[in-house]
């Protein structure tokens, strides 16, 4: 009996001391780990000229000799301290955007799958920052101060108004060149002047050719030998006075004789010496090659009339307004001396190629001109409005930091916390131009800043830095000594080998003399 009552007082003893010894393994667990958040709490100083300088007491830059400042705390703690109450409040915290794993630039809204087909990963409050940069936070009277100015993405029909300077010239499709297919002499000119305003069907002149009366008697003898051959009773050779009338009257069609002078000459039976050569269309003289009585050949151009009922604009833009610019599209056009007043035309011909020296494609575009008021040679003011995009996600371009590899903006969710965030973006244009199309990284009504982003960018990149320093530090790799330091150390090794090299010129001076005394003795004994 006694030795049971032993046994379980030796049991129940040692089971306290395992007791205690686990406690005290556990306190001293919390100890250590209070002592490391303590340490990495540590109020830490570093240069704000040279961000990887980080040391644990005030004082000056060993690089440029700046009084150090305090490093700023941005609340946020690694991974490995974060207790499971933490990840719960994280797991537990407000969504604010869902992105994708390979690509921090494609966010959504909504959870799903990215376009590589992979699980969305929710980003929580606090934790907006995808590598462009770190999180920064300012207090909002410095915010104040610098000027900080805040826009909106935003969706609505996105196009670009172009602006460009063009230039009135004639149709060409609406050109005549009037030349006559006999050689003769002017005889009646009755366009005096370049510039004259023609009707349709007006006479210009007249024209004496030898070929052509020559012609009308041949006519007439046809006409005369098919009347009196009519009546014979051979078929041939009424058949050869048709053909002969038919092949004469062909030429004088082909000498663009009108009908209306072959009916008049079956009628009367009378030659005209000239013949009258009518405009075919109305329009301007806008070239004049010939004068009264001058011999003129087959084939010559005498005039150059264009219709001005319509004209031709040619304009110039830029290659990369291309783009919103298509044929058939409306165009409108403003004189410099008629201010208020447009003409409604339309593009008419985009030309397949980039002119080298202006480096701009070049546009035709035709307007209606039924007042004379456009005129060939004038400079006008042309507007076009490009094509529309539906529905574009769009952010004010002002807002959009382009540093040729990477676009960058700031997006804020409440007062003096700005995330930078990288951004794909697409065309230029909106109201004024003033707003760029958003192809991913930017979610519709959040709040960007459009003003001062460079000092943002700056402290973003300083803190960011800062960041990885203390990541660093925590794991343990000491930073690399400090160039001023190497140098000291140079200096410190050069003193020392100079002390070691008048040590040894001193060690051998004494064998110096030495040698001497020998040698003098030599000489005494010789002696």
């Amino acid at each position: 009996m006694n030795y049971k009552k032993k046994l379980s007082s030796i049991v129940l003893i040692a089971l306290f001391s395992l007791m205690g010894a686990f406690i005290l393994s556990a306190c001293e667990k919390e100890e250590k780990a209070a002592e490391t958040v303590q340490a990495e709490s540590k109020q830490l100083w570093t240069c704000g000229m040279h961000p990887e300088v980080i040391v644990d007491e005030p004082g000056n830059c060993p690089k440029c000799g700046m009084k150090l400042v305090p490093v700023k705390q941005t609340g946020s703690q690694p991974a490995a301290t974060q207790t499971d109450g933490q990840a719960q409040q994280k797991k537990d915290g407000k969504v604010l955007y869902w992105r994708a794993p390979m690509d921090p630039t494609e966010i959504y809204d909504h959870p799903g799958k990215s376009k590589m087909g992979m699980d969305l990963i929710p980003v929580y409050e606090g934790e907006e920052a995808v590598g462009a940069g770190g999180t920064i936070t300012i207090d909002p009277v410095t915010v104040q101060n610098m000027g900080v100015r805040y826009g909106k993405v935003e969706r609505m029909d996105f196009s670009r108004l172009i602006r460009t300077v063009g230039e009135i010239n004639f149709n060409e499709d609406k050109l005549y060149d009037i030349n006559t297919k006999i050689s003769g002499w002017i005889e009646n000119l009755y366009v005096n002047y370049t510039g004259e305003i023609v009707k349709k069907g007006q006479p210009l002149l007249e024209i004496y050719s030898p070929e052509l009366v020559t012609t009308q008697e041949e006519y007439l003898l046809a006409l005369k030998t098919r009347k009196l051959i009519s009546g014979s009773s051979f078929e041939s050779i009424r058949e050869g006075g048709e053909s002969l009338l038919e092949s004469t009257r062909k030429r004088l069609i082909y000498w663009d004789i009108p009908p209306s002078e072959i009916e008049r000459l079956e009628k009367t039976g009378e030659v005209r010496k000239t013949i009258q050569l009518r405009a075919p269309a109305g329009g301007m003289v806008v070239e004049r090659n010939v004068v009264d009585g001058a011999h003129v050949k087959a084939g010559e151009k005498l005039f150059r009339i264009a219709d001005l009922s319509s004209v031709w604009v040619h304009a110039s833009i830029y290659d990369y307004e291309v783009p919103w610019v298509r044929e058939g599209q409306p165009a409108e056009m403003e004189l410099s001396y008629e201010p208020g007043k447009t003409y409604q035309g339309k593009v008419a011909y985009i030309y397949p190629y980039l002119r080298e020296k202006a480096r701009d494609v070049h546009v035709r575009l035709e307007f209606s001109n039924p007042d004379l008021d456009l005129k060939p040679g004038m400079y006008v003011n042309v507007q076009l409005q490009g094509r529309t995009i539906p529905n574009a996600l769009v952010v004010p371009s002002e807002a959009v930091i382009r540093s040729g590899r990477r676009n960058l903006v700031f997006v804020t969710r409440e007062p003096g916390k700005f995330e930078p965030r990288e951004i794909r973006i697409g065309e230029e244009g909106g109201p004024g131009n003033r707003y760029l199309r958003v192809l991913s990284g930017l979610l519709e009504d959040e709040t960007v800043v459009t003003s001062a982003q460079f000092m943002l960018d700056s402290e973003s990149r300083l803190q960011e830095a800062i960041q990885k320093m203390l990541e660093e530090r925590r794991a343990g790799n000491q930073p690399k000594p400090e160039q001023p330091a190497h140098q000291m150390e140079e200096m410190d090794q050069q003193q020392s080998e100079h002390q070691h090299q008048m040590e040894g010129m001193e060690q051998k001076q004494p064998e110096h003399q030495h040698n001497m005394e020998d040698m003098k003795q030599q000489k005494e004994h010789q002696h």
